[in-house]
């Protein structure tokens, strides 16, 4: 773990140079462009959020909480012995 993060502290310290080095106009525009994603990104997500809601009935459906212990569920063998019938039943057959 201690070597993962030494990795990734070289790593960030590399892409930080590389930031540094770059112009600051390039700088610049690359922030720019950033945060103009940023914001198309925020804009559609409030758009579709807002969306959903309008377009929603606005009914709540209450049911019972089902006990998931309670449901009786075949074993596997019982599901392996109908496949072997049924495969018995095609090789007999002549299928």
């Amino acid at each position: 773990m201690e070597n993962l993060r030494t990795n990734m502290s070289e790593w960030f310290d590399r892409l930080d140079q590389r930031w540094q080095v770059l112009p600051v106009r390039k700088q610049h525009s690359y922030t720019l462009c950033f945060f103009t994603g940023y914001l198309l990104l925020t804009i559609g997500v409030i758009f579709k959020v807002g969306l959903d809601t309008t377009r929603s009935d606005n009914d709540m459906v209450i049911k019972h909480i089902e006990n998931p212990v309670g449901k009786k569920k075949e074993s596997p063998a019982t599901i392996q012995d109908t496949l072997i019938t049924i495969l018995k039943n095609k090789i007999y057959e002549g299928k």
